[in-house]
């Protein structure tokens, strides 16, 4: 278990709303990498030509752009932000594993060491999914074939990946009424 798991653990029990919240910005904080990009007119956009240089190389002046992070695999913590931002959704500690649900039904799992996900997702589909691509996704054991389930390897997949895992296996569990609610949210 990693140090960050450790601690959060020990600190989810007895955490206060502004305790939980203050975690929660650090963690969303931790989802993008910013970058300083060099540009004369911040109203301006900055525009890559041929050669990759970007307008803003050649200008004077500062501005800070947040972007997706995808130097690093995807970690507890990632997940943690994006799916207790879900409606509906608490986390659990069971048998030393982290798992987030709706009521009583687990929609995502982490494995012990952290470095596999397990999901909500449709078994008519599980086997297309595992089959064109390997590398990623796992077919559950064989206790867990019965469910709606897949795995995915943590470090196969990016930060734009894992969203649409976890917002896709949240949409499984929650009233069709509540998905929808949140996808207009979204677009909004």
């Amino acid at each position: 278990m990693t140090e960050a798991a450790r601690s959060a653990k020990a600190a989810w029990p007895s955490e206060t709303a502004g305790a939980a919240e203050s975690r929660r910005a650090r963690s969303v904080e931790s989802m993008f990498s910013v970058h300083v990009t060099i540009v004369s007119d911040i109203s301006q956009p900055v525009k890559t030509d041929d050669s990759g240089e970007t307008a803003a190389s050649r200008s004077a002046g500062y501005r800070a752009v947040m972007e997706p992070r995808v130097d690093a695999m995807v970690t507890l913590d990632d997940v943690r932000v994006l799916a207790l931002s879900l409606p509906r959704t608490t986390e659990a500690f069971v048998y030393g594993r982290v798992k987030f649900r709706v009521g009583r039904i687990v929609y995502l799992a982490f494995s012990r060491d952290e470095t596999v996900l397990g999901f909500a997702f449709p078994k008519e589909e599980r086997e297309w999914l595992v089959g064109t691509e390997p590398h990623k996704f796992l077919m559950p054991t064989g206790s867990d074939l019965r469910w709606n389930w897949v795995e995915v390897r943590l470090a196969a997949i990016d930060i734009t990946e894992m969203r649409e895992i976890v917002f896709d296996a949240w949409r499984m569990v929650v009233p069709k009424s509540v998905a929808a609610a949140q996808q207009r949210e979204l677009l909004e």
